[in-house]
């Protein structure tokens, strides 16, 4: 991370760690470097056994991703509901920390609206009380340095609903206070 970037900060807004509980992160979708940002993040922050799931073309081009916590899913498919439900699996387990990107596909950092894929229900359900939902938004910028700023804001969610729309209204409003604070950054 030092190589690549000029600083990194993780930046907590309404967020208190509960070693307790198994983590189940929700984070914007941008660049490849994502998953390396969150497993970061874990190591820093949480100090949970890490999981992710990305999409099976991706894991089969990749594969050395699979020895580092990645699992597969197949969308519009039987086997969706089998990664779906190991992913619900993995937050039986207060060691772990289970990393998903609900849009489903990577875009731009500037898009402010996220837009998740269906299944995120079948993830949390019968867990509602029983694991940290823990937003993340990551942003880069320059500003005066030749290598980028990497800022990572961390948010627990504090709803009680977990339906598709309400957790994607929920990540929404997040993301867009973290944008109008990273706007707001000078140098």
């Amino acid at each position: 991370m030092k190589r690549n970037f000029y600083s990194v900060n993780v930046i907590p807004t309404n967020f208190s760690r509960n070693e307790n509980l198994p983590v189940l992160m929700i984070a914007n979708h941008i660049s490849w470097w994502d998953g390396f940002w969150a497993m970061y993040l874990n190591l820093k922050v949480f100090h949970k056994k890490f999981y992710f799931m990305m999409l099976e073309d991706q894991l089969l081009k990749f594969r050395f991703f699979q020895w580092t916590g990645g699992f597969s899913i197949k969308k519009k498919s039987r086997e969706m509901i089998e990664s779906l439900q190991y992913a619900a699996k993995i937050l039986d387990n207060p060691d772990n920390l289970l990393l998903i990107f609900p849009e489903g596909k990577l875009q731009s950092l500037y898009n402010p609206l996220h837009i998740f894929e269906k299944g995120i229900e079948r993830i949390v359900q019968g867990h509602e009380d029983n694991f940290q939902l823990v937003f993340v938004a990551h942003f880069i910028d320059y500003l005066s340095h030749k290598k980028p700023d990497l800022y990572m804001y961390v948010s627990e969610y504090q709803g009680n609903v977990f339906s598709h729309s309400e957790l994607q209204e929920a990540y929404n409003f997040f993301y867009g206070n973290c944008l109008d604070i990273q706007k707001s950054k000078t140098e």
